[in-house]
């Protein structure tokens, strides 16, 4: 029951946002009592905890799905942070919306836990990349990934770029796809310029 609650709860925050969700609107498809729901959760909060790391871990999932291919480095990044932003925006704007200004602190643990991971299999394709030639030999693959994530942050988490009045897919190509290509040789370059995100 725990299982279906986060499930449920989960595909109702993401259709409705956060906000203005109840636990009794949150289980309302289940036809349950929010004292059922209590049992397993102390909180709303408690409960969208649960939510996130369900949905944060089957980000992991797909991302690791993405570095199982034999895509170049460059395309690897450039798929990685481009999916994530298909994600981030794809759904009901107002469950980030919500994540981002109401439950940072929640949003930040479960972002914590996923980046943990994803580093571990992230530094490998940058270190690929100055291996095969893709990336120059002067970068250091961690302050690298540190740029991109930040650059990254900047545009789905902040007001920064609001005056521009620019699609999150513009902001993307202008910020984290500029810091990628300052990140590589001209045989990377090549790569960026026939990916078809590029065009986009």
């Amino acid at each position: 029951m725990k299982d279906k609650i986060t499930e449920v709860a989960l595909e109702r925050f993401m259709q409705n946002g956060i906000r203005n969700m109840t636990i009794k609107k949150l289980v309302e498809p289940l036809g349950i009592s929010t004292k059922t729901v209590y049992k397993y959760f102390s909180s709303k909060e408690e409960l969208l905890e649960e939510c996130l790391s369900v949905l944060y871990a089957g980000y992991y999932n797909e991302f690791n799905a993405i570095l199982t291919r034999k895509d170049n480095p460059v395309t690897t990044l450039l798929v990685l942070f481009r999916g994530t932003l298909g994600k981030d925006f794809g759904v009901n704007h107002a469950f980030f919306h919500d994540l981002n200004h109401y439950y940072p602190e929640l949003q930040n643990a479960a972002i914590s836990r996923i980046s943990k991971n994803l580093g571990h299999v992230m530094l490998p394709v940058i270190k690929n990349g100055i291996k095969e030639g893709y990336f120059s030999k002067y970068i250091i693959p961690e302050i690298a990934l540190k740029g991109i994530s930040v650059l990254y942050t900047s545009i789905t988490r902040s007001k920064e770029y609001d005056e521009y009045k620019r699609s999150p897919y513009e902001l993307f190509k202008n910020l984290v796809e500029v810091y990628i290509r300052g990140m590589c040789t001209e045989k990377g370059i090549k790569e960026i310029e026939s990916n078809p995100y590029h065009n986009n």
